[in-house]
C-alpha cells in the first residue's frame, strides 16, 4: 500500500485502513523519478499533491548567487507538498534527492476528502501541521546551534523520522545525500561539515560513509544537537511495541535499500 508509511506511530493520528484505501483511491499516478530531478518550481500553479513512497526529497531556496539553502528534507510517508492543495502553488522549488516513487493526489480527489470525511480532513491538516513543527525546529537549529550541534540535529531529526517508517533500527540508516547536501541543510560550507563530519567520527559519535549513518553514541549525539523529539509528535509507545514485535526490522529495512 502507498500509504503504509505516511503519518505511522504519530500521536492522535493513527489512520485506520479505510481510510489509507480512500487516499489511496485518489492516486491518479505512481511513478519513479532518477535523483536531482526538479518536481515543482516556485509560483507555478499545481493541480495535485505528492506523497512520498520511497526515497529522499527536499524543498530549497536558492539566493541571487545561486547558491541553494535546502529548508526540508522529505522521509518516505510524507505528503511532500500537501500545503499546496490551499495554496495552489509553492513559494519554493522541490525536487528528488535520491531515486524516488511517489504517488500523486489530485486536488480534486482531496475536495471530495475533505467534503466528506472531516476526519480524515484534520489528520491530512494534522499533516501539514507536522511540516510546520519541523520547521520551526530547523530555524532554532540554524540560528542557535554550532556546527557540530547543527548536523548532531539533523541526524537526530532523520534518525527517529525513519525509525517511525521502519526505515532505522535507530543506530543505523541509509541516507542518500551528499556532504554537500549536508552544507546546504546546515547552512556550512562544503569544508566545514567534512571537519564536522570527522571530529564526530574521530569522537566516537557518528560516522556517514557511502550513505550509511552509523550512531555510536546516541546520547552524545543527542546532546551535541540539544535533541528534544517532541516537535516530531511520534507515539514512543506504538513505535517500542513495533520494535519489540519485530526486532531487526530497521537493519533490514537498511539492507533492502
Amino acid at each position: 500500500m502507498f500509504t503504509d508509511r505516511f503519518l505511522r506511530h504519530r500521536l492522535g493520528a493513527t489512520l485506520t485502513p479505510e481510510e489509507r484505501a480512500l487516499i489511496e483511491g485518489g492516486v491518479d499516478r505512481v511513478k519513479t523519478l532518477e535523483p536531482r530531478q526538479t518536481v515543482a518550481v516556485a509560483g507555478r500553479r499545481l493541480s495535485h499533491s505528492t506523497l512520498l513512497v520511497d526515497g529522499f526529497m527536499c524543498r530549497y531556496l536558492d539566493d541571487r548567487r545561486g547558491l541553494r539553502q535546502l529548508v526540508a528534507v522529505h522521509v518516505p510517508g510524507d505528503f511532500v507538498d500537501l500545503h499546496a492543495y490551499p495554496l495552489q502553488k509553492l513559494d519554493h522549488d522541490m525536487a528528488t534527492l535520491t531515486a524516488v516513487t511517489i504517488a500523486t493526489v489530485p486536488h480534486a480527489a482531496l475536495d471530495r476528502i475533505v467534503q466528506d470525511r472531516p476526519e480524515l480532513a484534520r489528520k491530512l491538516w494534522y499533516s501539514t501541521l507536522l511540516d510546520a513543527a519541523i520547521h520551526r525546529a530547523w530555524l532554532f537549529r540554524l540560528g542557535r546551534l554550532d556546527a557540530a550541534g547543527r548536523v548532531a540535529h539533523f541526524l537526530c531529526e532523520t534518525d527517529l523520522r525513519l525509525q517511525a517508517v521502519g526505515l532505522s533500527d535507530g543506530r543505523r540508516f541509509a541516507l542518500g545525500i551528499t556532504q554537500a547536501d549536508l552544507s546546504e541543510i546546515c547552512g556550512l560550507t562544503s569544508v566545514h561539515i567534512n571537519r564536522v563530519m570527522r571530529s564526530l567520527r574521530e569522537d566516537g559519535i557518528v560516522s556517514f560513509r557511502s550513505a550509511l549513518v552509523e550512531i555510536h553514541d546516541p546520547e552524545r549525539l543527542r546532546q551535541k544537537g540539544e535533541f528534544d523529539p517532541a516537535y516530531l509528535y511520534i507515539d514512543g509507545q506504538s513505535l517500542a511495541a513495533e520494535s519489540a514485535v519485530e526486532p531487526g526490522a530497521g537493519e533490514a529495512a537498511i539492507i533492502r535499500r
